[in-house]
């Protein structure tokens, strides 16, 4: 049988160590410095890496850095991240296909280093406090006893993530023994309550089914079913969503709601559709080419956002919420490459609003993060009152 974690995202194949590399200094490269004299929440400031400031929030990610040396060059997939969440709060991280959200959350796991050869192709850095626990410099046998019991994740696709060889309740049961003393029979019984627990039908039955015979919305239940099977304090969610028809994400956002009222757990979604956070997310953070250019209590960032990248992601959601008489607006242009990332602010050659900074500023140095006003913050150029000028006059209008 498969590593009992492997489909909880505890296997032996996916344990990532965590041990410390530093990354080779990058010309031009500047750190978000933000203030740590408040404790640090999803929306406030987060203490630097190696400012010896003990965490204040539950999970606390301080200038995360993740390369993957590459015959092309450096891929700097995530460069310089900070936040961090409490207990029973969700932190939605949004942004377009390869501005670094999963690595971020593979991270998080550990499971970027699973084996001598993949640490050779990786270069962590930064620091993850995990309720007190420090995760990039930890053992990797360390974080793997958390892995699964005090943090869980759900996979994109859950018919990969399955294996198919071994039913549902197989894979449930191995998930809960390898952090539980317990026997196959009182295994088999958390697997059902689980399954039942999630809302699929004839659990007692249903637990022998093997992946494919299971719908895409229950084969999601089950990989939440196995998540939550230990009872962890921190689930992620990396696009619960994705291919699920409209009625089945419904349901699949309202269990994952249910059960962090259950639990009470921290919740990190992952995701590309702004209306997925907006049903979920006390938080969100924008990601852009790796780094965050926004974050901040999502109502507010919903009501005044203040970076022209949530302006775009904005503009391209549809709204049912009131009449729709002009097309989308959509983000010109593409991702940015993460080997050669533009000088200055990365969002430049797609944003309309590039030239308005003076002295070419957008194009040759990098903005950080900045508070706007309480937890809200944007790494933009253009002035506090010309972003909120541009919102209200040109963008809101339009959404």
């Amino acid at each position: 049988m498969t590593d009992s974690s492997e489909s909880s995202g505890t296997s032996e194949d996916k344990a990532g160590t965590a041990s410390s590399v530093e990354p080779e200094p990058e010309a031009g490269t500047v750190t978000e410095p933000e203030p740590a004299t408040a404790p640090a929440t999803a929306a406030g400031p987060v203490p630097a890496a190696g400012s010896g400031i003990a965490p204040t929030a539950f999970l606390e990610v301080r200038d995360l850095q993740v390369h993957f040396p590459t015959d092309d060059g450096l891929v700097k997939s995530v460069d310089g991240l900070s936040f961090a969440l409490e207990k029973g709060k969700t932190l939605g991280i949004v942004g377009e296909s390869g501005s670094g959200k999963s690595v971020t959350s593979l991270a998080v796991m550990g499971l970027h280093r699973a084996s001598r050869q993949q640490r050779s192709k990786v270069r962590m850095s930064g620091e993850i406090w995990l309720d007190g626990k420090e995760l990039v410099g930890a053992e990797p046998d360390e974080v793997r006893r958390l892995r699964g019991r005090e943090m869980a994740m759900i996979f994109q696709d859950p018919l990969s993530a399955l294996h198919p060889y071994y039913t549902v309740g197989q894979q449930i049961v191995e998930a809960y023994r390898v952090h539980n003393d317990v026997d196959k029979k009182t295994a088999r019984k958390r697997a059902v309550e689980m399954l039942d627990r999630v809302g699929i039908p004839q659990p007692d039955k249903r637990v022998d089914d093997h992946p494919h015979q299971f719908s895409g919305g229950m084969r999601q239940r089950a990989m939440i079913a196995m998540a939550l099977v230990n009872n962890p304090e921190l689930l992620i969610a990396d696009e619960p969503t994705t291919a699920l028809d409209v009625t089945v994400q419904a349901q699949i956002l309202d269990l994952i709601r249910d059960l962090q009222k259950e639990f009470g757990s921290a919740v990190v979604i992952i995701t590309h559709d702004l209306g997925v956070v907006a049903e979920l997310a006390d938080d969100l953070l924008v990601m852009y080419g790796g780094r965050c250019v926004e974050r901040g209590p999502a109502e507010r960032i919903f009501a005044t956002p203040q970076h022209p990248y949530t302006w775009g992601l904005l503009g391209s959601m549809p709204r049912i919420d009131r009449d729709q008489t002009d097309r989308l607006i959509p983000v010109k242009g593409a991702p940015p490459s993460l080997i050669n990332v533009p000088s200055g602010c990365a969002f430049h050659p797609r944003c309309p609003y590039a030239d308005v900074p003076k002295d070419n500023l957008t194009r040759t140095v990098r903005p950080e993060l900045g508070q706007v006003d309480g937890g809200h913050f944007s790494a933009c150029h253009m002035a506090p009152q010309e972003r909120e000028r541009i919102w209200t006059e040109e963008i809101a209008p339009k959404l």
